[in-house]
């Protein structure tokens, strides 16, 4: 039997007897060592969290079924978002499971067709908006403040709550707090529910340490390195295309208390990483996810000493989050034969 984030860690969330108590299987995500590119960055112990394990293909799903339950606790009917992708699934997918009116507000032409797919099939209602997420997001905000519709993007307290509990997984993975955590900045909840998971740990005293924070935003949205809003994000890892993150004191926190950084890498750092991950450790993840380890490898090669360090790269959704990306990259062996042996022994070198 799973019990899900809610069951799990019922005693380190804001639930009571009256918080519906479910699960789609959301949590405990793998921790994977690294076999190859630990030692292209010269790290000892390289982790990654492979959030797109959770059932709707992302980090979203811990935060959402909480957001869902206490919705529902407080007999709320209906749920929206606004989203560049991974929040429509996720609240599509417990929206349906819940049987609640979900609506999710995504930037016209700026959105994944894998995640799209998923808030089509889940039965949400899809509201497209002529502008970018930022728009999106202001549209939603207003709309909740005018009617009794719930809003579940991070702005709710309760996403922040369940996407905390990775860092008690990490925690309980490994034995400890890593000494850095690299993770893709966008709206910059993630960065933010992962610091005060930590934060409470070593309050409980799950860990002597806390790491520190390292955050990397894509070039063309890099609104907290700017230090300023960007009007229109631009940037392949559409999950992170966001030019005003509504999490952004949290961010600034994060990094600011941890003695950690957020800093920006540019798409093609995104994509060599996004390979490296595929081809050098077996793991399939969606662009924005590869903005962690991109970050890693930016540093490494800036000299930055990292040997003796507990590394944990936080790859937030799955690669078949954006199969149109996936499916325009080179591959390396694809031609046709007749059906012969012979044939294909010469195309290996066989013969």
């Amino acid at each position: 039997m799973i019990r899900g984030v809610l069951e799990r860690y019922k005693s380190y969330l804001p639930v009571n007897e009256k918080t519906p108590m479910f699960t789609l299987g959301e949590g405990d995500t793998p921790l994977v060592r690294s076999k190859t590119i630990s030692q292209e960055v010269g790290c000892d112990e390289l982790y990654f969290k492979l959030e797109g394990c959770n059932p709707s293909g992302s980090f979203k799903d811990r935060g959402m079924v909480l957001a869902v339950a206490k919705a529902m606790e407080e007999g709320g009917e209906s749920i929206v978002c606004a989203s560049t992708g991974n929040t429509s699934a996720s609240a599509a997918a417990y929206g349906a499971y819940c049987g609640l009116e979900t609506t999710v507000f995504v930037p016209k032409n700026n959105i994944a067709r894998g995640k799209l797919a998923q808030a089509i099939t889940y039965g949400a209602r899809i509201i497209l908006i002529d502008g970018n997420f930022d728009d999106a997001l202001k549209v939603v905000r207003e709309l909740t403040a005018k009617h009794p519709i719930i809003l579940v993007n991070s702005l709710n307290p309760y996403r922040i709550e369940g996407q905390k509990t990775a860092s008690f997984e990490i925690i309980e993975d490994l034995g400890t707090a890593p000494d850095y955590l690299f993770i893709p900045v966008g709206n910059a909840g993630n960065i933010t529910a992962y610091w005060q998971g930590f934060v409470e740990a070593r309050n409980m005293e799950w860990t002597a340490i806390l790491p520190k924070m390292m955050g990397f935003q894509a070039e063309g949205a890099a609104a907290i390195v700017r230090g300023r809003p960007i009007a229109k994000p631009e940037t392949i890892a559409s999950a992170i295309r966001v030019g005003n993150p509504a999490s952004w004191d949290g961010a600034v926190k994060a990094r600011d208390e941890s003695n950690g950084t957020i800093d920006s890498v540019t798409d093609e750092e995104i994509m060599e990483a996004y390979e490296w991950i595929a081809r050098k450790e077996g793991i399939f993840c969606e662009p924005a996810s590869a903005a962690s380890v991109a970050g890693l490898i930016k540093l490494s090669r800036n000299g930055v000493h990292l040997k003796d360090s507990k590394i944990v790269c936080v790859l937030t959704g799955t690669g078949l989050k954006d199969p149109d990306l996936a499916s325009s990259m080179e591959p390396v062996f694809m031609d046709e034969y007749p059906p012969q042996l012979e044939a294909v022994e010469r195309a290996l070198g066989l013969h």
